[in-house]
């Protein structure tokens, strides 16, 4: 094998301590040419890393972009603490407070202003015959209530006229509409399409419909007074955990949480809680073990032919220390190039993926750590190979 023969008497030398630079210098000028020699071996290898690296990448981009579905309305509002029914799971598990809490919040010392957000499921009846469950949420964000996000087409401020509703362009097809001034009813109330957002999408894939607060409280039913949740924001220096004893002294009947805790209670809910979350996160494990196994059964198999010629260095004096940095470094240059190649082609996934309902993200975070993964799992699999080689009989190879 060429690989071998131009490097067998480097090696060979390498084990004087004299020539320790030079034998640094020839690893990985072997490790290449092994992995190179045979590029179908290469090719299956690196098929094994692609697959593995695209797999992984998915899922994890699949559970960042969950979270932040999960979490995306609370994300978009400023206030520090929320004042919730007791026994809420998460944003998108709505029910009505008794009424007027807002007045009682204000009366709190280092209040600044509370906000009604109104929420909940409703029927949506389609134009063309259907329906179809969506989730309401009603805001006044002229003054720091909740306001629609990625406006695409239409404005906001639209939404002030009699009727209008924002929907996200993921669901026209669900909704049956196809733009600005599209009809349908919400729970038997005529409503029009006024603006238009993109990417606003829901854990529960039920589409978010956007409109003020008092058309969200008749469309759901609620009094004027009335709201599923009332956002708070604090005046500068206040104390927060002195407000929020003094708000649930008032309000005994609903629980006050921070901004932080009612986000991580609503991921939770839905990552740990359910079957949905469950399962992507089982997904993800299992993305790693089957990387884990593929890589190594593919550095196994590349390594195991060359075990001639790595009897053959080991007969003319090279040292199993040399030969492990050989397999680890064609471990390392087999890591990065499919790593490269995986994350080309999981960035086309993405880019696919964004008109639909499946939210996916990879942020510089994601792919520095997936490189490190990578390159860990191919380590890890070299191990095998490592095993394999330390206990060849460098004798054997005179007896071929």
């Amino acid at each position: 094998m060429q690989s071998s023969s131009s490097a067998i008497p480097d090696a060979a030398g390498a084990a004087a301590p004299a020539k320790g630079t030079r034998r640094l210098r020839m690893a990985p000028k072997l490790a290449y040419r092994n992995l190179f020699h045979d590029r179908v071996s290469l090719a299956v290898t690196l098929v094994g890393i692609v697959f593995s690296v695209v797999l992984l990448s998915f899922q994890s981009g699949l559970y960042i972009g969950i979270e932040r579905t999960i979490a995306a309305v609370i994300d978009q509002t400023k206030g520090e603490l929320w004042v919730v029914p007791v026994g809420t799971k998460s944003i998108d598990d709505p029910s009505f407070l008794p009424g007027r809490e807002r007045y009682s919040v204000l009366s709190v010392p280092g209040v600044k202003n509370v906000e009604t957000i109104a929420m909940s499921f409703a029927r949506w009846r389609k134009r063309n015959g259907g329906a179809t469950t969506v989730l309401v949420i009603g805001s006044d964000w002229t003054t720091g209530g909740l306001r629609p996000w990625n406006v695409i087409d239409g404005s906001v401020e639209e939404l002030a006229a009699p009727k209008a509703v924002a929907v996200d362009k993921t669901y026209f097809k669900d909704l049956d509409v196809e733009g600005l001034g599209d009809s349908a009813e919400v729970n038997g109330m005529t409503v029009q399409v006024g603006a238009v957002t993109n990417g606003v999408r829901a854990f529960t894939t039920m589409p978010y419909v956007f409109t003020s607060l008092g058309r969200a409280q008749i469309m759901i039913g609620a009094q004027k007074d009335q709201g599923s949740y009332e956002l708070v924001t604090l005046e500068p220096g206040a104390d927060l955990e002195q407000v929020r004893k003094d708000i649930q002294a008032r309000l005994p009947d609903a629980e006050i949480l921070t901004r932080e805790e009612f986000r991580s209670r609503s991921v939770n809910y839905w990552l740990f809680n359910t079957a949905a979350g469950s399962g992507l996160i089982s997904g993800l494990w299992l993305a790693l073990v089957v990387g884990v196994v593929i890589v190594s059964q593919t550095l196994y198999a590349s390594t195991k032919d060359h075990l001639n010629e790595f009897a053959t260095l080991r007969a003319l004096g090279a040292s199993a220390g040399y030969i492990i940095q050989v397999i680890l470094l064609q471990a390392l240059f087999s890591a990065v190039v499919g790593y490269a190649i995986g994350m080309a082609l999981t960035m086309t996934i993405f880019k696919l993926a964004e008109d639909t309902t499946l939210t996916v993200v990879m942020t510089p975070g994601l792919a520095l750590l997936l490189f490190a993964v990578t390159i860990g799992m191919c380590m890890l699999a070299a191990v095998s190979a490592i095993f394999k080689v330390i206990r060849i009989d460098p004798a054997g190879v005179f007896s071929r």
